[in-house]
């Protein structure tokens, strides 16, 4: 498998966690959340000494890969594993090349049975297909992140993974809501843009699958925002969708559990939202 290459998401951390954590001085310092917004579009996941700064691409194929662990009810163990793999492999792109015929996110080889060249560069896919691979790793949850990441893709190198276990673990955290609102983005909405709720909602269902009683996303309501029924526990996973794929679908504000995130001053992260939203609902548009 190749090495880490090109972009990598960055981290600002104390100088005594840098010590004791290894590699984590792969990542860039950021600076705080300031009330100016950054001239581009950009995400963090978390704030203060322990924020990571990602790029809105970066940004979303993380929170994609949270997001299908939800859908197939993994632990965040799973997630932390999946999303050092990723960073190690990829720098959370969807690459389409690599060493010899590794392509995707995980840089996975069709000749070594993980599927066509295409179905691998589709993100979703290439998660779902390393997730099933993990699941049968004994003890998955409980030996070190390299040595599962390395159980599955059996690189060259399998000790790399070590240096993303640390930041991985964090960036698990923040996607799935531990801590709640833990993630943000940013950009400027087109001044006179409709959001593509038909799009958002076609690639929510992609990744947490279809809606239903005892699934992730329990139903959908479309009218000029559209409204999310979730289940509790995954609630800010599927917010952590939205907003990051906001940009994408031209979202410019998601409310949820009585706090609201505007694209326009997502650099503020969430803020308390004066009409207040019911836990079980999330209204995006």
């Amino acid at each position: 498998m190749p090495i880490n290459r090109g972009r990598v998401a960055t981290v600002a951390i104390t100088a005594a966690v840098l010590l004791a954590a290894a590699g984590y001085g792969a990542y860039r310092g950021i600076q705080h959340l300031t009330a100016s917004p950054p001239p581009a579009p950009g995400c963090q996941a978390g704030t203060g000494t322990q924020a990571i700064s990602l790029d809105p691409g970066q940004a979303g194929i993380a929170a994609m890969i949270a997001g299908v662990a939800a859908r197939h009810e993994l632990p965040r163990r799973a997630v932390t594993i999946a999303l050092a793999t990723a960073m190690q492999e990829s720098d959370l792109e969807n690459l389409d090349y690599g060493d010899r015929d590794s392509v995707g996110v995980f840089q996975q080889r069709p000749s070594q049975g993980w599927g066509t060249t295409a179905d691998l560069e589709n993100p979703i896919y290439a998660t779902t297909k390393f997730y099933a691979a993990l699941v049968q790793v004994p003890h998955y949850t409980k030996i070190p992140v390299d040595q599962a990441a390395q159980a599955v893709q059996r690189s060259a190198d399998g000790t790399a993974y070590s240096q993303y276990d640390y930041v991985a673990g964090l960036l698990s955290g923040y996607l799935t809501g531990q801590p709640e609102r833990g993630v943000t983005c940013w950009y400027t909405p087109a001044a006179a843009g409709r959001p593509d709720l038909t799009g958002a909602v076609q690639g929510l269902k992609q990744t947490f699958g279809p809606t239903g009683r005892n699934t992730v996303v329990l139903g959908v309501n479309t009218g000029r925002s559209v409204k999310i029924g979730v289940k509790r526990d995954q609630g800010w996973t599927v917010t952590s969708w939205l907003v990051t794929h906001a940009e994408n679908y031209q979202i410019s504000e998601v409310r949820y559990a009585g706090y609201i995130w505007k694209a326009a001053d997502g650099n503020m992260g969430w803020q308390p939202d004066p009409k207040g939203m019911p836990q079980s609902s999330i209204v995006a548009g």
